[in-house]
């Protein structure tokens, strides 16, 4: 019977086998039909993970929060008639903070066999390297886009990263990463502690954890980077 594939993307400009096992590369050479959430970027993932595919021989369907309902339901009916398709995100794996996770919703709902594959998860890499609590952690997803809201937030946060010692991970969109850690410095304790986990996988990665203290005296320039911010105690 044919499945749905939860295809994870590369998180940075490395190569693919550094990050990807080879089993990957097997199931996507045999998908012709893949749901993507940028069809441009799905399209260079492919071609990096096999060059001698063929690309305009391959039907992509663009998935986003513009997507009617029942538009994404009609994407699901390759599988029905005996397809293989596979959802591809922008960056790392479909379905966490990804509208992936309505693929798999109907999926689930029409009976059908959904395989998720191994694959590089920013918010998980940055967890293991932050030396924070692993087994009690909460993703926040982005925070409020208006400053007092925003600064409301981050004081929710450390005080359930301090009073319940969990792990609060959340991310902006990288134009704005400057911004919010600005906030972080000048909202959050002196002593609570602050991961930033930047350009994970690729060359340029870097994954600190420091007291907010310790970030004041030397603050990083995020301008344009992918990134995790951990806040814990």
């Amino acid at each position: 019977m044919a499945k749905l594939y939860l295809l994870p993307n590369l998180l940075s400009e490395s190569p693919w086998q550094n990050v990807l096992p080879s089993y990957n590369a097997e199931v996507i050479n045999q998908i012709r039909h893949f749901i993507v959430e940028d069809i441009r970027n799905a399209r260079r993932f492919l071609k990096k993970v096999n060059r001698e595919t063929d690309i305009d021989s391959l039907t992509f369907m663009e998935l986003n929060k513009h997507t009617p309902e029942m538009q994404k339901n009609g994407y699901l009916d390759y599988i029905q008639q005996g397809f293989d398709v596979g959802i591809i995100s922008e960056a790392g794996c479909p379905g966490v903070a990804d509208p992936g996770a309505e693929m798999v919703k109907i999926a689930y709902r029409r009976g059908m066999t959904v395989v998720p594959l191994v694959g590089p998860s920013s918010i998980l890499l940055a967890l293991m390297a932050s030396g924070m609590n692993g087994q009690s952690f909460a993703f926040t997803g982005y925070l409020p886009v208006k400053k007092p809201d925003r600064l409301k937030r981050i004081q929710q946060l450390e005080r359930q990263a301090v009073q319940q010692k969990q792990s609060q991970i959340f991310m902006e969109t990288p134009y704005r990463n400057n911004h919010l850690l600005n906030d972080l410095l000048a909202t959050c304790q002196p002593g609570t502690s602050l991961c930033i986990a930047a350009d994970i996988t690729s060359e340029n990665q870097m994954i600190r954890t420091r007291t907010i203290a310790d970030w004041k005296k030397q603050k990083p320039d995020l301008e344009k980077k992918p990134v995790i911010f951990i806040l814990g105690s």
